[in-house]
């Protein structure tokens, strides 16, 4: 019997509403992305899926247009509408606007819509580089917006670099009332041994925010391949640190489809979990989630 299992870190899109897939081939952090310069629509993500136990998602934005942000919720909005598919919505809003409520009111029309994400992610390799700069975090307007989602109870997506872990400990700490998803386990991209020192001395002090929470996604972004021993040292060694209630599972798909297929990429996430009590698994695959995005 296949566990259920919620994915919570994939997309759907049309080529034509995101930038970064229009024009000239452009640097991306997770390589050539060809293969990929297309639609991937819901019925694809669901021909992928199939069989593979997945029995919810949640979807994650993917950098439509900064003034688009309504638009790519209407779509996703619409998806669901008709498919089922996908059970909530991560959207974007722009943290750094005098008052992000007026984003936020234009969101909250729409009933999948669970949390935002604005990347930050800074570093001083150009192709990995999404944010202005790396210290985003610190700054008091942006620091002001991020707490008004708890009005709206929904989660803000973290995606940083180890390098900004400390900001980000400090951000959930000063706002306790909201769920902080860490994207990509922290996006361990620097594998020498001072690298690992350092992820894990910043995923140490996230994990000591009881409002941070780890997502199990993307681990093959900078591998550029789907690497079971590699997933499951960082599935390990994130649940030791998080728990397995503040742990879940996101294939990122299309993103990881570059590289592998989806029944190979949750085979190595089962693999990687196959040892630890049953219980665990199920926070992991699904509990979790559906806690944080209330699915």
């Amino acid at each position: 019997m296949i566990e259920p299992v919620i994915d919570a870190h994939h997309h759907v899109w049309r080529q034509r509403d995101l930038p970064w897939l229009q024009g000239p081939m452009r640097p991306r952090i997770f390589g050539p992305y060809g293969a990929i310069r297309r639609d991937y629509p819901i019925e694809e993500f669901l021909d992928d899926v199939r069989g593979t136990g997945v029995e919810k998602s949640v979807y994650v934005q993917a950098n439509w247009a900064p003034e688009r942000f309504e638009d790519e919720v209407a779509f996703v909005q619409r998806l669901a509408d008709q498919h089922g598919w996908p059970h909530g919505i991560v959207g974007y809003a722009n943290f750094l606007a005098p008052d992000v409520r007026r984003q936020l009111d234009r969101l909250i029309r729409y009933p999948r819509m669970r949390g935002v994400r604005m990347q930050l992610h800074w570093h001083l390799t150009e192709a990995y580089r999404f944010a202005a700069r790396p210290d985003l975090m610190r700054d008091p307007v942006f620091r002001r917006n991020v707490a008004q989602l708890a009005d709206y109870g929904w989660t803000f997506d973290l995606q940083v670099f180890a390098a900004q872990m400390a900001d980000a400990a400090e951000l959930a700490a000063e706002l306790p009332d909201i769920v902080f998803v860490l994207q990509h386990a922290g996006m361990p991209e620097d594998l020498s041994p001072p690298g690992r020192t350092a992820w894990r001395a910043g995923m140490t002090r996230l994990a000591a925010c009881p409002n941070v929470v780890s997502k199990l996604s993307g681990l093959g972004t900078f591998l550029h391949r789907n690497d079971p021993a590699f997933i499951a040292r960082i599935v390990g060694e994130t649940l030791a640190l998080f728990g397995s209630a503040r742990c879940l599972f996101g294939s990122n798909f299309p993103i990881e489809k570059l590289w592998t297929d989806y029944p190979a990429l949750i085979a190595a996430y089962r693999a990687a979990l196959a040892a630890y009590p049953a219980e665990h698994r199920a926070d992991v695959f699904r509990k979790t989630a559906e806690r944080v995005y209330r699915l």
